[in-house]
């Protein structure tokens, strides 16, 4: 799941800058996607690293990727033309948008030492979850860029198969999850993911091993429950756990999860946090992605559901 990117391929890109993109709506313009991905098939080794990346999310085995881009952040820093690269391989897999529109199209998650340890932002264990669990039509896939890792060396990304976990569960629970009695969140100034969903089913109704699995571990301390679904929804944060794979992500790693197949997390920051300058400390780019239609479904937008 982790991809190289081929030196023939880093040296095309660090002398061929992308133009700014463009917005339709809260969506990547479709003329934005077609301009990088014809600037960038001319690169050498880019339409086999973008079939191997495509593999590596929508393969039997597959669920999430990791792009190495660490040497291209060296040579081209951080800034807008190594974010233009990363959007321009997130378009090869979907459609990326922002569902937050107070929020650019690649939002910051940052380290605040003073929020809650458990949120995103925060220093704490983040437990196995979805984004956007709430909302009718989440986005399809979640990704995010490292900036800087944990220079205390924590933080380490957590994942597991969603429907892998589920399928270990007993029926009677399994049968729980497909019930309509699950909250969590609030739902406020949000674009392109549908309309809210309270309460929900973690389950849907698809078959075995499709569909989102809806889920969120905050859920069980947040939301209330009756004795019956918390249980079998514990059982399920067991099952994630147990299944789960871990590994640290570098300055320059670009991890993109397929939310229908995974769920995920991150373990908790190196204790020590507040002796680390704020513009030190560890900084992820979060970027969201909305699935298209057709036999193109890397490029083109499902208009229908805006």
């Amino acid at each position: 799941m982790f991809i190289e990117i081929p030196s023939e391929l880093e040296a095309a890109l660090t002398d061929r800058p992308l133009p700014p993109w463009t917005l339709d709506g809260s969506f990547l313009a479709e003329s934005t996607m077609e301009e990088y991905q014809a600037r960038l098939a001319a690169s050498p080794k880019f339409e086999e690293t973008a079939s191997a990346l495509r593999h590596a999310l929508t393969g039997d085995a597959g669920g999430y990727a990791v792009l190495r881009l660490g040497n291209l952040s060296r040579a081209l820093g951080t800034g807008d033309r190594f974010r233009r690269l990363a959007t321009a391989f997130a378009a090869e897999v979907a459609v990326p948008f922002s569902p937050f529109p107070r929020w650019p199209l690649w939002k910051d998650i940052g380290v605040k030492a003073d929020k809650d340890p458990g949120r995103s932002s925060g220093i704490g264990y983040n437990a196995f979850h979805m984004d956007l669990v709430n909302a009718t039509r989440p986005p399809d896939c979640t990704t995010l860029l490292c900036v800087r890792p944990d220079p205390l060396g924590g933080g380490a990304s957590i994942l597991s198969d969603a429907h892998a976990a589920v399928a270990r569960l007993p029926e009677r629970s399994r049968a729980l999850l497909t019930e309509t009695a699950y909250h969590y969140g609030t739902f406020f100034d949000l674009h392109g993911v549908g309309e809210e969903y309270r309460p929900f089913p973690v389950l849907d109704s698809s078959g075995p091993g499709e569909g989102f699995v809806r889920f969120t571990a905050k859920m069980l301390e947040r939301s209330p429950l009756g004795r019956s679904h918390a249980d079998a929804a514990r059982e399920l944060a067991e099952e994630l756990v147990r299944g789960q794979v871990s590994f640290t992500l570098q300055s320059g790693d670009y991890l993109i999860v397929d939310q229908r197949r995974y769920l995920h997390g991150r373990e908790a920051l190196h204790s020590g946090q507040e002796t680390v300058p704020v513009d030190g400390r560890r900084l992820l780019l979060q970027l969201f992605l909305r699935a298209g239609t057709g036999a193109d479904a890397g490029r083109v937008a499902d208009r229908r559901h805006r």
